[in-house]
């Protein structure tokens, strides 16, 4: 009895002291520095600061889509960057006004396999070294738009415009944009 209450008391204090050195552990640790205007990894930048996580993974590859004949989007990005964490929200724009009549591909760049060369329906072929990086095809899956950097929407939305002949924005009314994930109440009932 007495040697079981001694391992009782002992495996309490040390249960005890495990539990003040998690608490002490737990209170000394900073907070996450992640953010919108930094170089910190903090989770797929589409859900976080693009506010819309359908475009990852992409519907359809660039195989897929070259196949379609639609005009398709590719977007080069890595999820620690400030310039892709930024670029992220006109992304999802773009999304809203031609997500139903291109395709839009974002390709995170460490999933891009090494290898000495691609075919023209791989990411890896039209990939330059730099993030973001946007590229437009046209219909025929010849490339139209090629830029590195955070490349304004209005530019995109123009190359938009030019392949799906509407009129050049400063003669049309502004385009209606569809709500990205929004809820359907038709499908609800």
């Amino acid at each position: 009895m007495i040697m079981t209450w001694f391992y009782s008391s002992w495996q309490r204090q040390i249960s005890l002291c495990l539990i003040m050195l998690a608490c002490l552990f737990l209170l000394n640790m900073p907070p996450a520095l992640a953010g919108l205007n930094d170089d910190h990894f903090d989770g797929n930048i589409f859900v976080l600061y693009g506010g819309n996580g359908s475009l990852v993974p992409p519907k359809v590859t660039l195989a897929e889509s070259l196949k379609r004949d639609r005009p398709t989007l590719m977007v080069f990005y890595v999820d620690d960057s400030s310039d892709c964490k930024q670029y992220a929200i006109v992304v999802s724009r773009i999304q809203a006004f031609y997500g139903r009549a291109a395709d839009l591909i974002p390709v995170n760049v460490d999933a891009i396999p090494i290898k000495s060369t691609y075919t023209p329906t791989e990411p890896g072929y039209y990939y330059k070294g730099f993030v973001p990086q946007v590229l437009v095809f046209d219909q025929a899956g010849k490339v139209v738009l090629d830029k590195k950097g955070q490349v304004p929407y209005e530019q995109v939305d123009d190359t938009f415009r030019e392949l799906f002949n509407l009129l050049p924005r400063s003669e049309s009314v502004e385009l209606k944009r569809r709500p990205v994930n929004e809820f359907n109440t038709e499908l609800a009932k």
